[in-house]
């Protein structure tokens, strides 16, 4: 499906998406950084885990607002709130005030109201766009995202460490012009009788307890439930690209040299080094992800999952192992490998484990995954603190290659099952 064919809505939110997306990487890959300076490594981890918690409980509310207020309503209200808390945030990092509690605060509440964002946003791409062309215009919105992290990292290691205040400034700014873009040239696509279903169905947290119950059934199907746990054992390790490798790569990478041609040379420190190292994983997930989901298409699950979480474990071990800079390109090439790899098949594998009339429940199930890894994956940073960078990296390297024991559990138990059900 070409982009001239789309929606309205969509093409207006490609191009706003892309520019709010591309300034919000500008800085928070660099956020981590910030608060371990401010808060300490032990207080900053504990806060982050506060900070994920609010923002699970607002994506478990995101579809039900959606459905509920509609799409358009809550991306505006979301993209205003954030335009707030990101002004809010420059205001704690001005020359006139320096509170690292009013910017955590002011970063916690964004992430709420980001959290309301995309749940809203992908409703919108089901309501308007047919089943058979959604891959193609999610591939599509996926891309631009990853642009928007090639792109924005660079510059924010340019910008961030000088201009912090303008950078967050300007984003508030870019949020609420989102917003106003939004409210002036998109129009609602809400079916009216799914709203109408939703508000004679009760309270709010009428609609939690019932989904709540939902997870609870999904639970009970062993292969599913050791799927969840595998893809959060693993997220500990992938997780770390926003949070533990920033810290490490600002702790132990001075000013080095990049490129050297006799007398002119290109020195990056701790910050631009991790912008680039960051921006290289963008650009290969946005090069790569056709083709490798493509060549691991030919080989079993199984087979793919288990060898993405040692790759991931070999990431891990270059990533402890070097301070030189192209040392942690290469760590990084060998991470988003493993990335990829599972990238497109884990979706088509919860397909095939969901019962047809609960697929939609599988697939918001899938994603706890994400939702806890990201919940428990500050906790690395404090743990720099308690036991050292090499036992940190060593726990996180077993913990992949634990994942890689239960994908393997996991496919002997599904094998099993569908071995029953054929007999």
């Amino acid at each position: 499906m070409r982009i001239r064919d789309w929606d309205t809505n969509l093409r207006v939110r490609l191009g706003a998406e892309l520019m709010m997306n591309t300034t919000y990487w500008m800085f928070f890959p660099f956020l981590s950084i910030y608060f371990a300076e401010e808060f300490g490594k032990n207080k900053a981890g504990l806060l982050l885990v506060l900070s994920q918690i609010f923002s699970v409980i607002a994506n478990l509310m995101g579809g039900y607002c959606a459905d509920r207020f509609g799409r358009k309503r809550m991306m505006v209200l979301a993209s205003v709130g954030q335009g707030f808390s990101f002004v809010c945030f420059a205001l704690a990092s001005s020359p006139w005030l320096q509170s690292p509690f009013l910017g955590f605060l002011a970063f916690t509440i964004a992430g709420v109201f980001g959290a309301f964002y995309w749940p809203a946003s992908q409703a919108m791409v089901a309501d308007v766009v047919d089943e058979k062309d959604r891959g193609d215009v999610f591939a599509i919105f996926y891309t631009s995202i990853n642009i928007a992290v090639v792109v924005g990292p660079i510059l924010g290691s340019i910008f961030y460490v000088s201009y912090r205040f303008q950078l967050l400034l300007f984003a508030g700014l870019i949020c609420h012009l989102v917003g106003l873009i939004l409210s002036k040239w998109t129009r609602e696509t809400v079916p009216q009788q799914r709203r109408t279903t939703l508000s004679t169905e009760g309270k709010w947290y009428y609609f939690l307890r019932n989904q709540l119950k939902d997870y609870s059934l999904i639970a009970k199907d062993k292969t599913f439930l050791l799927f969840i746990v595998a893809g959060v054992l693993a997220g500990q390790t992938f997780m770390q690209l926003d949070l533990l490798i920033p810290v490490y790569i600002k702790d132990f990478v001075n000013k080095q040299s990049l490129f050297k041609f006799g007398d002119w040379s290109v020195v990056v420190n701790g910050e631009q080094a991790f912008g680039i190292v960051l921006a290289e994983n963008g650009f290969l997930v946005a090069l790569l992800t056709v083709f490798v989901t493509k060549w691991m298409g030919r080989y079993y699950e199984r087979n793919v999952f288990i060898l993405s979480s040692i790759v991931y474990a070999v990431s891990i071990v270059i990533f402890s192992q070097t301070h030189w800079v192209w040392g942690l390109i290469l760590a990084m090439a060998f991470f988003t490998f493993a990335e990829l790899m599972g990238a497109g098949l884990q979706q088509s594998f919860v397909s095939k484990l969901a019962p047809e009339h609960m697929r939609g429940q599988y697939f918001a199930a899938a994603s706890l995954r994400f939702t806890i890894s990201r919940t428990i994956a500050p906790l690395a940073i404090p743990m720099t603190v308690w036991v050292g960078y090499s036992w940190t990296f060593i726990i996180l390297c077993l913990l992949a290659l634990a994942s890689a024991g239960l994908y393997w559990v996991m496919f002997y138990v599904f094998e099993k099952q569908r071995s029953r059900l054929i007999a």
